[in-house]
């Protein structure tokens, strides 16, 4: 195995792939002179200036190192994509809704409309699981403490994700159950769904019901009647959206596991799906590597709204809009934001960039999109969810147990994680820098991606039932 890696012929910096030299593994070790004030190059991007006189061999980390990057800026449109080649789809075994979407999971949702009725939800959870069959994947719900005491954005904010989960074609039926007083009332949850299916989507109020566990268990019954009339059929990969998170990053995530998605996101969208990359704060200093990819000027205005709306909600609250990476990410050897983005954006491929989605907004255009979430895991991987994910794949070289509505893949960066933490690790990218070649693991990735949405395999947090819910919050709470 190779002590160092280098990431671009531009770098002045190489990584090193264990600790070696007095150099942290993931970490940086200067490879020529660097002048204090010159841009230290990874990725053949600068990732920060140096604050000191570094020699050749040195560690370069926080110490001698530190961000580049500015505040609010200006932006101009110079394209610079080509599209990709198109490929023949692949097929997996999917499920086929009356209203022409696709699911990988035939399961049944229980929803809360308020905090208050969680624990209610948990009950009727647990009491239903009697109905879970062969056909019927799984019945879940998803607690939150929202939906009452909210004004404006956030109120909103937990309208479009309940709605939009009680229209995720994952849930083969769902039940929407309110308390009766919340200012989330089911007259306003319906209102925000549209039209929908009563056969697929049924609601309960707990204050008007004698027995609300009793009633929500009738409703089920009727869901999972319903749910038992879909089978699995051929499907093309076209219909996938994929959702692209990481956390827990470390200096290797920009080497395997971010490129492998990056990949495989690429093959995607060549066979016709789409792909979903969120994290706002973790786009600035690799930005303009997005924009230069939209497809159209409307695109590119859309992404530099997206961006710098992003650093105003940071402003507005008088935080450092660099304030990042964590100190688990230092830890892992990544010294500045700029460190961290170029490898996070890799998730996305090369693909062009063809639409940016608002917080809580449905997917609809075919390839790379862009969504506005934070990068808070749970909240980011419920944004993608919400936006329309069948899954969502999460890089991490630490490593986190956390699962999402939908089937949360775990994708390690290192070996040595995927080996401690089996019950977390979902697949493993480290063999990339220990002799496999991408197209071998891609290839294998890829494979592991299909399986999955046939239901031939599931991941660990399906497996643990871990399925948790974060809604984005901004404001007052009354």
């Amino acid at each position: 195995m190779l002590e160092f890696i280098k990431i671009n012929p531009n770098d002045n910096v190489i990584v090193a792939l264990k600790e070696t030299q007095g150099v942290p593994a993931g970490h940086k070790k200067a490879i020529t002179d660097i002048k204090k004030g010159e841009a230290i190059i990874k990725y053949g991007n600068p990732i920060g200036y140096a604050t000191e006189e570094i020699g050749a061999g040195e560690w370069v980390h926080t110490h001698n190192l530190k961000t580049g990057l500015g505040e609010i800026l200006e932006y101009n449109y110079t394209p610079s994509f080509k599209a990709l080649q198109s490929q023949e789809p692949g097929t997996f075994k999917g499920y086929k809704r009356e209203d022409g979407k696709v699911g990988i999971r035939n399961e049944i949702w229980i929803l809360p409309t308020v905090g208050c009725v969680n624990d209610i939800a948990k009950i009727v959870q647990k009491q239903a699981q009697t109905y879970v069959s062969d056909k019927v994947d799984a019945i879940s719900y998803f607690a939150h403490p929202y939906g009452c005491s909210q004004l404006g954005d956030d109120h909103l904010n937990t309208q479009k994700v309940l709605t939009g989960l009680a229209k995720h074609p994952n849930a083969a039926g769902v039940l929407v159950m309110g308390l009766g007083c919340e200012n989330n009332t089911i007259e306003q949850f319906k209102q925000m769904l549209g039209n929908y299916d009563e056969k697929r989507i049924k609601f309960i109020i707990c204050q008007d019901e004698k027995d609300e566990v009793e009633a929500a268990l009738e409703k089920i019954k009727e869901l999972a009647d319903y749910a038992n009339t879909f089978e699995r059929e051929d499907v093309s990969t076209s219909k996938l959206v994929i959702g692209l998170k990481c956390g827990g990053s470390d200096g290797l995530s920009g080497i395997t596991a971010n490129p492998l998605v990056g990949v495989f996101s690429d093959r995607l969208i060549s066979e016709g799906g789409s792909t979903i990359l969120t994290e706002v704060p973790e786009m600035f200093g690799a930005e303009t590597e997005l924009m230069d990819r939209c497809i159209t000027k409307e695109v590119f205005d859309k992404t530099v709204h997206l961006i710098n709306d992003f650093k105003e909600y940071f402003v507005r609250y008088n935080q450092e809009i660099y304030e990042n990476p964590s100190p688990g990410n230092k830890k892992g050897g990544i010294s500045t934001l700029e460190d961290k983005s170029l490898g996070c954006t890799q998730k996305g491929g090369k693909a062009p960039v063809v639409n940016v989605l608002k917080y809580g907004e449905m997917i609809e255009t075919q390839g790379l999109n862009l969504l506005q979430s934070p990068g808070n895991d749970l909240v980011a991987a419920t944004a993608l969810a919400t936006s329309g994910a069948h899954i969502v794949l999460f890089t991490t070289g630490r490593g986190t147990p956390f699962g999402c509505p939908v089937p949360t893949v775990k994708i390690s960066t290192n070996t040595d994680l995927y080996q401690r933490k089996s019950n977390w690790i979902d697949f493993n990218a480290g063999g990339l820098v220990e002799g496999m070649d991408m197209k071998e693991v891609a290839d294998a990735f890829y494979n592991y991606i299909v399986r999955l949405a046939s239901g031939e395999v599931q991941t660990k947090t399906e497996q643990n039932d871990i399925r948790d819910l974060a809604i984005f919050k901004d404001g007052v709470t009354l």
